[in-house]
């Protein structure tokens, strides 16, 4: 007898009453992915998502993106490219579990997608250490309404910015999440937490390495 799997909307009575978590469907995602369907052909557009759960929306989207590398990119630049998508996608989860299983989520998706051409990254190469520490950094456990971790702590998020000459080259701006909210007046939306030359551009691939300024 062939078992049919099933999507699971709620993990437990418990978690609904407790947090209101509820999942969303597949077909529910991607049908809310259509509607901004043109924004997902930049890989550099971001994409910001409130309540990550175990992150469906989060990989949907990166998967929407990969195939636009794939599609429209020559293959030198995919491994750069991918690597771009995976920093323009944030997250914030509250639940400590939820959190895990979506950076997992993203970094299987990731892995599978060079995968499925041949080349899947080593665990301890440049690129899953880029594309690690790139999920860790924008997928955040904490409260979003607060915008506070499970610490207490403000979360905070960088921006990863692509050199305009040197595509490979990426500029971490870091910033808190609350900053985006504030209703203060250009420029000084961004509370930035560190001065911006505290971190060196350097290539997306070598990001893990933090490379400081001065360095």
């Amino acid at each position: 007898m062939q078992a049919i799997a099933q999507e699971v909307s709620v993990k437990s009575r418990a978690r609904v009453k407790a947090h209101g978590e509820v999942f969303t469907p597949r077909s529910m995602v991607e049908q809310m992915l259509d509607l901004v369907s043109d924004d997902l052909l930049f890989v550099d557009k971001t994409f910001f998502e409130p309540a990550a759960g175990d992150g469906n929306f989060l990989v949907a989207i990166l998967q929407r993106k990969l195939r636009m590398i794939e599609k429209h990119l020559e293959r030198d630049v995919w491994v750069r490219e991918s690597l771009f998508a995976v920093a323009s996608i944030y997250g914030i989860e509250l639940l400590e579990d939820n959190h895990q299983e979506a950076k997992a989520a993203m970094l299987e998706e990731f892995a599978g997608f060079h995968a499925g051409h041949g080349a899947l990254p080593d665990a301890g190469s440049d690129v899953m250490r880029a594309a690690t520490f790139l999920v860790d950094s924008n997928i955040m456990c904490g409260n979003t309404l607060t915008g506070r971790d499970w610490l207490g702590d403000e979360i905070a998020f960088s921006w990863w910015v692509r050199d305009d000459i040197d595509l490979g080259i990426v500029i971490r701006q870091p910033f808190t999440f609350n900053s985006l909210r504030s209703s203060a007046p250009a420029p000084s939306l961004f509370d930035y937490l560190i001065e911006p030359d505290r971190y060196a551009p350097c290539r997306i691939e070598h990001v893990h390495k933090e490379v400081r300024a001065g360095d």
